[in-house]
């Protein structure tokens, strides 16, 4: 049994080039978005270059405007690459159906060096001898080693017979001559040693029949052709990876190092996260909004609310762990302490809580004038200063930028309706007397925050009664609420003007 080990491990100081290959099949899944950004961050770490490359020669899958949709993910994300379709670069084009003219000739030199060849069966003959083994009680019936004697092809037919046909123009696809029980060996920089014996392969198609190449040769071609040093993908293209190597070493070429990403999982860990997980959980899982062509729409992030900063550490922390306690990093930091040998080899189930809570983390730390730049779109009649204090007011029980001007409302408008809750169980026979004592105390008081707050604090001394016997009441007068931020940071922010105003017209209401 032979024995065929690769591909040779890249010395950093070499030229890093990752790339990033998607099919414009659809909406970009976060999954995806996930190993863009794996790349992105082992490119920025490595001062190498980020490359997109769209794999589209699935014709009968391509859906239009999925190629933009792709690029607009990535640039929202913040994790654009520096080379690829109308980005520049030497390695072009990054289209694979711009590429079309490139890949017949290699297909074409490894049937000349007996690692490919020519099969002119028809789909019905294959369905044929599926059906047969079928019944025969080998459901799993493959083109490989054993069965291309029995077959159609360049190995079984005279030679001027597979000349005829080519002449004649009959359909054909040209497959890899998978070498028999041999030992494919290769080191997956997350997973380790990966073996896989040949016999376990299928001839797999290279070049279809209407004269397309399969995404296995077009990819490993155009892999060599943009120097391609690593290649971090998701894990379902592990099983692929042996076919690749094996391609390599038939071309002659070096291949990259491999790097395979562990799955997305749901939340409960019980399968794949897939785009109708998204309704089910209530959460988006992907990077913007997607309208199919039905006028089923699809929730993305950006339109859902979410930071751009808290997407990227949501994704980063979904199979990599810094190996610290920090969980807040900016893309710098990320980058800075990516590493892939802390990739995870199993799969990291999605988690909407940790997911919310990165999003509550960054608004909290948002800066105030820039929340109150943000707030104008909900509050165009506010000043961008006064907006800035309603963000410093309302971000810490915030989720998302437009809680704040939702929950805070009563900060911008007076009262209208009083929560029920709180009046039932704190307006009790006397809290209207209480309450306009403390309203005269407010009108001959200095309105900032400390300094009511002391007043109050002597006011219920004096009255002899605990906070839940006027707080609660006093915050009703003045928001509605009967929970909310920091009260005497509320009227300094109203002012006595308002306050005082406010009061008298609750009152009223709450006779």
């Amino acid at each position: 049994m032979n024995c065929l080990s690769l591909p040779k491990k890249l010395n950093m100081s070499e030229n890093v080039r990752v790339r990033f290959a998607p099919s414009p099949t659809g909406p970009l899944h976060i999954g995806g978005v996930r190993t863009a950004l794996y790349n992105y961050l082992f490119a920025k770490k490595h001062k190498g270059t980020f490359i997109i490359r769209i794999e589209d020669t699935d014709q009968n899958r391509f859906v239009p405007g999925a190629q933009k949709y792709i690029t607009d993910s990535l640039e929202w994300a913040g994790i654009m690459p520096t080379e690829g379709p109308g980005l520049g670069g030497d390695y072009g084009p990054y289209v694979q159906s711009e590429r079309m003219h490139l890949y017949k000739p290699y297909a074409v030199q490894l049937i000349e060096n007996d690692k490919a060849y020519y099969a002119f069966d028809t789909s019905e003959e294959l369905d044929e001898m599926r059906g047969n083994a079928k019944n025969a009680g080998m459901p799993n019936w493959q083109y490989n080693v054993i069965s291309r004697s029995t077959m159609k092809n360049s190995l079984t037919l005279p030679s001027k017979e597979v000349q005829r046909r080519l002449d004649a123009g009959d359909p054909f696809v040209i497959r890899m001559k998978m070498p028999r029980n041999e030992d494919v060996r290769f080191e997956d920089i997350i997973r380790g040693w990966v073996v896989v014996n040949t016999n376990n392969l299928d001839d797999k198609v290279l070049f279809k029949s209407d004269g397309l190449p399969t995404y296995h040769l077009a990819n490993i071609v155009d892999d060599h052709l943009m120097k391609i040093s690593h290649v971090i993908r998701g894990e379902e293209w592990l099983p692929s990876a042996p076919l690749h190597i094996l391609l390599y070493r038939a071309f002659g070429w070096d291949a990259p190092q491999f790097a395979h990403l562990p799955l997305l999982l749901k939340p409960d860990g019980n399968g794949k996260l897939s785009k109708r997980d998204g309704d089910r959980i209530g959460f988006p899982v992907f990077t913007l909004n997607w309208t199919t062509a039905d006028g089923e729409v699809f929730a993305g992030y950006k339109e859902e609310g979410y930071l751009q900063p808290a997407f990227i550490n949501m994704l980063a922390f979904l199979g990599w762990n810094p190996g610290t306690t920090q969980e807040l990093f900016t893309l710098d930091e990320l980058a800075e302490a990516f590493t892939l040998d802390r990739v995870s080899k199993s799969g990291a189930k999605f988690d909407p809580d940790k997911t919310k809570w990165f999003q509550q983390s960054y608004l909290r730390a948002m800066d105030n004038a820039v929340l109150g730049e943000a707030l104008k779109e909900y509050c165009p009649n506010e000043t961008t200063e006064r907006l800035a204090k309603v963000a410093e007011l309302m971000k810490e029980r915030a989720t998302f930028i437009a809680d704040i001007p939702a929950e805070g409302a009563y900060l911008m408008e007076r009262p209208t309706e009083y929560d029920e809750q709180t009046v039932s169980k704190k307006w009790k026979e006397g809290t209207s007397v209480l309450m306009l004592e403390w309203m005269e105390k407010l009108k001959s008081s200095e309105f900032d925050a400390e300094t009511l707050d002391a007043l109050f604090k002597k006011f219920i001394e004096e009255k002899e009664i605990g906070f839940g016997q006027a707080m609660p009441q006093y915050r009703l007068l003045l928001t509605g609420k009967g929970v909310g931020p920091g009260l005497f940071d509320i009227s300094e922010f109203l002012g006595k003007e308002e306050c005082i105003a406010r009061m008298q017209i609750s009152l009223e209401k709450l006779k």
